[in-house]
């Protein structure tokens, strides 16, 4: 079976880099709003949506991709598990994390009196008139 997922919304964050200068590798990590769908209630909810882009996409992702920015983005589901202290208790968090095989940038680049609109209401129309690819 084959793993893939793709997913557009909003870029939550600036992408930051992670390195690991043993083995050479280096990851970049973001965020991407979506809105939640719900049959149930009329209220929109925002689904945020963890992304990892290693290495060469990742270099490609912090030259072109800003806070605000819609973009589409694909790649293979995985799970991330960490370890963090809550209340004093030590506990294990597991959450679903998207590692990017490609993503397209959508619509214009946000102005930055747009960029806090476009992460706070992910209900804007698609902008795809005018899509720009970078692929892995």
């Amino acid at each position: 079976m084959n793993n893939t997922i793709s997913v557009i919304g909003y870029v939550g964050q600036q992408p930051h880099s992670i390195s690991f200068g043993d083995i050479g590798n280096k990851v970049v990590k973001f965020s991407v709003a979506v809105k939640e769908f719900s049959a149930n209630t009329e209220e929109n909810k925002t689904l945020w949506i963890d992304c990892d882009a290693w290495n060469g996409i990742g270099d490609r992702v912090l030259k072109s991709v800003t806070k605000g920015r819609e973009i589409l983005v694909h790649g293979r589901l995985a799970m991330s598990t960490f370890s963090k202290e809550v209340n004093g208790v030590r506990v294990e968090v597991t959450k679903p994390v998207i590692k990017l095989t490609s993503f397209h940038l959508c619509g214009r680049k946000p102005s930055s009196s747009d960029t806090q609109d476009a992460v706070t209401s992910t209900s804007s129309s698609s902008k795809k008139s005018r899509l720009s690819a970078v692929k892995n």
